[in-house]
């Protein structure tokens, strides 16, 4: 398992949370079990950033199944 890095994650809304994951994905993934709002359609957008900067990553996260796609 790889060491955990820090990621700032955040919603289209600005509402956002600094933490800890091993990839981009999974801090998508963790922000969106622990802080994202419930989506209408079960979904939610989700984009992250390494806490030290650089380019942004959007995943779309899907809510009941915990799929994670890139958005596109």
């Amino acid at each position: 398992m790889t060491d955990a890095l820090r990621y700032y994650a955040h919603t289209d809304s600005g509402h956002g949370h600094l933490l800890e994951a091993s990839s981009y994905e999974d801090a998508a993934l963790s922000f969106a079990e622990a802080h994202a709002p419930m989506a209408d359609d079960d979904a939610v957008r989700v984009v992250v950033q390494a806490a030290d900067g650089g380019p942004e990553h959007c995943f779309v996260i899907h809510l009941h199944s915990g799929a994670v796609e890139a958005c596109g």
